[in-house]
């Protein structure tokens, strides 16, 4: 659719050469894409990563414990904050993710990166694989992103430098875990970029270890050499059909692509030569940080030849199951935010592991300080 342990001193800077390489490797992809601007600071081989990016690496994640002062531990062992109001034992800290969400909207003011938070939380979900049962092996969002072993997938190349972003917020929140984060950050930069509100629901469980890591090629490619087949290939996996693949692509509305990461588009147009954020890449759309049906209306005339036309976005209106949405959503945008909002929302459910096992939803949770809400039924045994 942008940024004390000498024993940890090798793997630092072994970790930041491997990161540098995935932000330049080649890749192709059907998800939205954007470069960090210059608020954040560039990842190179010569310069070792500072122990905030590290958090997010096989070797320190699984060391990592929050530095809040105000946490205590529950009777079952986790570590999050004690609200009244909060599921108990929630994967997530209810609180903390109200408060990490004020703290992206900040984020996206100064960088512009609603793009590529939402990129990131649709590759760490749409990895899900509804013909394995067991978790995590079936993928989906559960955090394993962060780890460097998926981090270098082709498809991935640069979502180090959105981890780059999220990663002073995780430090701020340490109980919300990094699965709910980046789909709170991806929900939360498609509601600020004017799109529909997405019925999210959290207390989604984070893998362990790079272990869990899903393999490479469970994401979509840009320019396979059937577009219908392969997206049908790819979503049917995830139980998403012919509508929700669509509604799904809409999201295109945002962001660029760089040849020097998908290989597909143009170094610069007249619509990104000047940013904001870093300049560069070839967008979908004339304004490629609003969400709205434009991506629909500019695939089906293709009409200005500095707009990105992929041929996953082409098929959009050469396969007739496909069209059908597509013509639909270039002229209803009230009908795409609808679907869009839906698909979204189940896309980065699906295949995740929720605790409490119904998840929350933030709309649900008291303000701080305010009583719970009385609900008669709730406390109903339904006997006289």
């Amino acid at each position: 659719m942008t940024d004390r342990l000498s024993t940890t001193t090798a793997a630092m800077v072994s970790l930041s050469a491997a990161a540098a390489t995935a932000t330049n490797s080649a890749a192709t992809r059907l998800l939205p894409s954007v470069t960090v601007s210059a608020f954040t600071t560039r990842l190179s081989s010569r310069t070792s990563l500072s122990l905030t990016s590290l958090r997010s690496s096989p070797l320190i994640s699984r060391l990592f414990l929050p530095q809040e002062t105000s946490v205590r531990r529950f009777s079952s062992g986790r570590i999050g904050y004690s609200t009244a109001s909060s599921p108990k034992c929630a994967a997530s800290d209810p609180e903390q993710l109200k408060g990490a969400r004020e703290d992206i909207k900040e984020l996206l003011k100064s960088t512009f990166c609603h793009p590529i938070l939402v990129r990131l939380g649709w590759h760490d979900a749409g990895t899900y694989n509804k013909n394995i049962e067991e978790w995590p092996q079936r993928g989906g969002a559960n955090g394993s992103l962060r780890f460097e072993i998926e981090l270098k997938h082709g498809a991935n190349a640069g979502l180090v430098n959105a981890l780059k972003l999220l990663q002073p917020i995780k430090e701020k929140y340490s109980s919300v875990t990094y699965a709910d984060l980046f789909q709170l950050a991806s929900a939360t930069a498609i509601e600020d970029a004017g799109g529909p509100k997405i019925p999210m629901k959290y207390g989604r469980v984070d893998v362990s270890e790079p272990e869990q890591c899903p393999e490479e090629g469970r994401l979509p490619d840009a320019g396979p050499p059937s577009p219908a087949s392969h997206l049908r290939d790819v979503f049917n996996r995830m139980g998403l059909d012919d509508k929700e693949i669509v509604a799904l692509s809409g999201a295109h509305t945002l962001g660029r692509s760089r040849p020097d990461r998908s290989g597909w588009g143009k170094p610069e147009t007249k619509y990104t030569k000047d940013g904001p954020g870093a300049p560069g890449g070839q967008s979908w759309t004339v304004q490629w940080l609003k969400f709205d049906n434009s991506y629909f209306k500019d695939i089906k005339e293709k009409k200005d030849e500095d707009l990105l036309v992929l041929p996953t976005d082409a098929v959009l209106f050469d396969d007739p199951a496909f069209k059908e949405y597509a013509e639909k959503y270039a002229v209803d945008r009230d009908a795409f935010f609808k679907d869009y909002a839906e698909a979204h929302a189940k896309l980065s459910s699906i295949g995740a592991k929720f605790d409490p096992p119904e998840g929350f939803s933030l709309d649900d949770i008291p303000a701080k300080g305010q009583p719970e809400k009385f609900v008669a039924a709730k406390y109903s045994t339904g006997k006289d």
